[in-house]
C-alpha cells in the first residue's frame, strides 16, 4: 500500500512543479506569479480542490507524443472567498506557455458546467499564448466550446476575467464575453493578433504595451473594467468584488454588518453644487458620502470618466451607483459614457442588484464626430438598458436634467421608482441661454431684454418644482439627508416584482 501512495505522492508534486523550477523562476522574474499561487492568494487559505491535476493532452503531431506534462497548462477547481464558493481556472504560462488544447480546453468546460449547475461565480485567471498550434483544429474547437458556456452562463453567474499576462487570439474571446476583465499594468496584454503579426499585415510598427497593454484597454477601448499594479493587488481586489456581487441570479444580494448609521446625515452636501451653474464639482463625494463608509469599487474608472459607474453598499447590502460626473465634459453624455453606464445597468438588472442614479447632466455631447460615431444608437443603449431595468430603481438630480438626457438618466418616465430632486436641480429642454436664443431669438440685439428673458426662463424652469408640480418628481429633498432618503426607498422596494411581456429576449440597438 506504501508503495501505491507514494506514486500518488510523486504525480501530486510532478503536477504542482508544472513546466519545471526553471520556468517558474522565470516567472518570478517577470514579476509575475505562478497560477497556483495566484490561486492561493485569490482564495481562501486551504480552501481550493483542485479537478483534473493528472489530464495530460492526446497529440502525437510534431513531436508532442514525447512532451506530456500533468494539468496541461491549466489548473482548474474550486474554493471559497470569505466561505462563498467560486470556481476557478488559472493559465499556467510555464506549461506550453499556457496555450490552450482539447484537454486544457475540456477542464474548462468541466468546470464552467459545475459552476452554472451550482450558481456560482467562476473567475478566469489568463496568461497563455492563445491555441497549441500543434493541435490544430482540435485548439479551435476547444475555444468554441468554452465560448458557448461563456454565453450560456451569462446573467446566470457573474464570471470575472484577470488578464495577468499576455492574452491573444482565441484567448481574449472568452473574457470579452465576461462580465468584468481586469489587468495587472506593464505585465498583461490583449490583442487578437500580437506586434509580429501587425508589422507583417499593415506594417506598423507597435510594441506590446501600445497594442494591447492595460492603458490601452482601460483607457481608450474599454475592453477592460480596470487595471492594478501587480498580481498582489489584482488578486485581492477580486477578493473584494466577489464579496460585493450575488453567487448567481437567483441568489440573495450579499449582506454584511453594517457600522454606518442608516440616518447619518451630511451638512456637507448642502453645498456641494456650487451657486454658479457652469461651475463644476465632484459627484465622487456625493457617491462616498452616500454609501456605508465611502466603500466604493469603482467600475471602468479610466474610461468615459463623465460618468461614474460602480458598486457600494447601503445597509450592508449591495447597490450599483451611476452618477454623472461634472468635472469631466460638465456630465455631459457621449458615446462612450452611454456605452460604459448601459453594460453596468445591464450587469445589475441581471443580477437583481438595486441602481442608484446620481443626475447632473446638461444633455448629449454635440458635434460631428459623435453623430458620425454613432451617439443616437450609442445614447438608446442606455435608454435602453434603464428602460428594461426590473430592480429597484431610485434617482436622485442634483443640479442639470436638460433634453432628452433628462429622459434617459433614469426618469420616471422610462420606469424609475423613485425620483428625488435636489433644491438646486434644474429640469428642462435645455439650459436658459441656449433657449432664450431660439425662443425670442428677434429681441437678442438688446442685451437688456436678453438678460430678462433668461431670468424669467431661470426662474420657470431652473428648479425641480414644475416636474414636481406633475408627479415626475417624488419630493424635493435637503442634500445632507440624501443617505437616509435613499435607504428608506431601497427598503420600501425591496419586495418590488415587475412582470413584462413574455419575449425571448429584446433587441438592443448593439
Amino acid at each position: 500500500m506504501r508503495h501505491i501512495l507514494e506514486e500518488l505522492q510523486r504525480r501530486r508534486e510532478e503536477a504542482a512543479a508544472g513546466g519545471g523550477a526553471a520556468r517558474i523562476e522565470a516567472q518570478h522574474k517577470r514579476g509575475k506569479l505562478t497560477a497556483r499561487e495566484r490561486i492561493a492568494l485569490l482564495l481562501d487559505e486551504g480552501s481550493f480542490e483542485e479537478y483534473g491535476m493528472f489530464v495530460e493532452h492526446r497529440c502525437t503531431d510534431f513531436g508532442m507524443a514525447g512532451k506530456k506534462i500533468p494539468g496541461d497548462g491549466v489548473v482548474t477547481g474550486w474554493g471559497t472567498v470569505n466561505g462563498r464558493v467560486v470556481y476557478v481556472f488559472a493559465k499556467d504560462f510555464t506549461v506550453f506557455g499556457g496555450s490552450l488544447s482539447e484537454t486544457h480546453a475540456a477542464k474548462i468546460c468541466k468546470i464552467q458546467d459545475m459552476a452554472v449547475k451550482n450558481r456560482a461565480p467562476i473567475i478566469g485567471i489568463f496568461d497563455a499564448g492563445g491555441a497549441r498550434i500543434q493541435e490544430g483544429v482540435a485548439a479551435l474547437g476547444g475555444y468554441g466550446e468554452v465560448f458557448r458556456r461563456n454565453v450560456e452562463a451569462s446573467g446566470v453567474i457573474p464570471q470575472i476575467s484577470l488578464i495577468m499576462g499576455p492574452c491573444a487570439g482565441g484567448d481574449v474571446y472568452s473574457p470579452a464575453m465576461t462580465d468584468f476583465i481586469f489587468m495587472v499594468r506593464d505585465s498583461s496584454y490583449m490583442f487578437v493578433t500580437g506586434p509580429d503579426v501587425v508589422k507583417t499585415v499593415t506594417n506598423e510598427e507597435v510594441t506590446a504595451e501600445e497594442l494591447g497593454g492595460a492603458a490601452v484597454h482601460c483607457a481608450r477601448s474599454s475592453v477592460a473594467d480596470g487595471a492594478y499594479d501587480n498580481d498582489l493587488e489584482a488578486l485581492l481586489q477580486m477578493r473584494r468584488l466577489i464579496n460585493l456581487l450575488p453567487a448567481s441570479n437567483i441568489a440573495e444580494i450579499p449582506q454584511v454588518p453594517s457600522f454606518d448609521d442608516p440616518q447619518r446625515a451630511e451638512a456637507a452636501l448642502d453645498t456641494l453644487v456650487p451657486s454658479n451653474p457652469n461651475q463644476p464639482y465632484d459627484m465622487m463625494e456625493l457617491v462616498e458620502k452616500t454609501v456605508d463608509e465611502a466603500d466604493f469599487f469603482e467600475i471602468q474608472k479610466d474610461f468615459a470618466k463623465n460618468v461614474i459607474t460602480g458598486f457600494g453598499r447601503m445597509e450592508g447590502a449591495t447597490v450599483g451607483f451611476v452618477a454623472n460626473q461634472p468635472m469631466v465634459l460638465a456630465g455631459v453624455l457621449d458615446s462612450d459614457a452611454s456605452r460604459k453606464a448601459a453594460r453596468f445597468v445591464r450587469f445589475c438588472d441581471a443580477f437583481n442588484i438595486p441602481i442608484i442614479t446620481f443626475v447632473d447632466v446638461p444633455g448629449f455631447l454635440p458635434g460631428t464626430a459623435q453623430e458620425y460615431g454613432g451617439l443616437i444608437k450609442h445614447g438608446a443603449k442606455l435608454l435602453f438598458a434603464y428602460s428594461e431595468a426590473t430592480v429597484p430603481l431610485i434617482t436622485v438630480i442634483t443640479r442639470k436634467a436638460y433634453g432628452g438626457a433628462y429622459d434617459v438618466m433614469a426618469s420616471k418616465h422610462i420606469g424609475a421608482d423613485v425620483n428625488y430632486a435636489w433644491p438646486t436641480a434644474e429640469i428642462a429642454v435645455m439650459g436658459a441661454k441656449g433657449a432664450v436664443e431660439i425662443l425670442y431669438r428677434r429681441e437678442l440685439d438688446d442685451a437688456e431684454k436678453t438678460a430678462r428673458r433668461i431670468a424669467e426662463y431661470e426662474k420657470r424652469f431652473a428648479n425641480p418644482f414644475v416636474a414636481a408640480e406633475r408627479g415626475y418628481i417624488d419630493d424635493v429633498i435637503m442634500p445632507r439627508n440624501t443617505r437616509k432618503r435613499l435607504i428608506g426607498a431601497l427598503r420600501m422596494l425591496r419586495a418590488k416584482k415587475l412582470e413584462t411581456p413574455w419575449k425571448k429576449h429584446g433587441n438592443i440597438p448593439l
